[in-house]
């Protein structure tokens, strides 16, 4: 397994435009009361860069693992959702809620279902009805219904994550725990945009729901770059 320092060394230098297109997000940060299509490109921007991170592995790399295809195809519904949001004021939030559905079952798909896991998924079942119980005074109509399945298919996501992550032996690695730590920050992100939409404003909502959302896809992309870290080790230690 690479260490640290060999794996920032390794994918650091192709997540440089990811960074400078999030700066150029916050810097500008154009108002949502006047949605456009450039405040479109600006918000998705940084997802966009994601895409090229991942094809930045070679179409070789993405054609042999389907986990590497199936974030990007994620990170491709993600961007659709960041553009419908962009007008949610105008009714195409339930349109970005439906990507990001996508988003989530693909994700899930790409973490796999072994191991189970129980604990975790327990524990992730627990706290997703907490957060709808703490949700459902406040929704009306179809989000009663739409927000359950949302919250139900993003906890999943998050178990297959979190599931993955075995820190109590030899198997865990980097990018399992980049996995992890994205889909725990990509749960937060949207119980936030959800609070403030349902519930009452959150004080500086939009820097702590794009904060958390540009860092979860950032990690969930390079969690996509285990299986080929993982051969790259084993080249290593079949040479020695």
């Amino acid at each position: 397994m690479f260490s640290l320092l060999s794996y920032v060394k390794s994918e650091g230098p192709k997540l440089v435009p990811f960074f400078k297109a999030t700066c150029v997000y916050f810097v500008l940060w154009l108002p949502t009361s006047s949605p456009s299509w450039f405040s479109a490109l600006i918000k998705c921007l940084p997802i966009f860069c994601l895409w090229v991170f991942l094809l930045a592995h070679g179409f070789s790399f993405l054609g042999a693992h389907s986990s590497a295809r199936k974030i990007l195809a994620g990170l491709i519904f993600s961007a659709l959702g960041d553009a419908f949001l962009i007008w949610q004021e105008q009714g195409y939030f339930v349109h970005g809620l439906l990507m990001f559905a996508i988003t989530h079952i693909l994700y899930s798909s790409a973490f796999g279902m072994k191991p189970i896991n129980v604990r975790a998924g327990l524990v992730i079942t627990a706290v997703s009805a907490l957060c709808y119980l703490l949700l459902y005074p406040y929704l009306s109509g179809p989000f009663t219904y739409l927000v359950a399945v949302y919250i139900a298919l993003i906890g999943f996501m998050g178990w297959r994550a979190i599931a993955g992550l075995q820190l109590t032996n030899d198997l865990w690695t980097w990018t399992k725990l980049s996995a992890c730590l994205g889909a725990m920050l990509f749960m937060v992100s949207d119980l936030t945009i959800a609070v403030n939409k349902f519930c009452f404003p959150v004080p500086h909502s939009r820097a702590i729901i794009m904060a958390t959302y540009y860092a979860a896809q950032m990690l969930i992309a390079l969690s996509a770059v285990e299986c080929q870290d993982a051969e790259v080790s084993r080249k290593r230690t079949h040479a020695n």
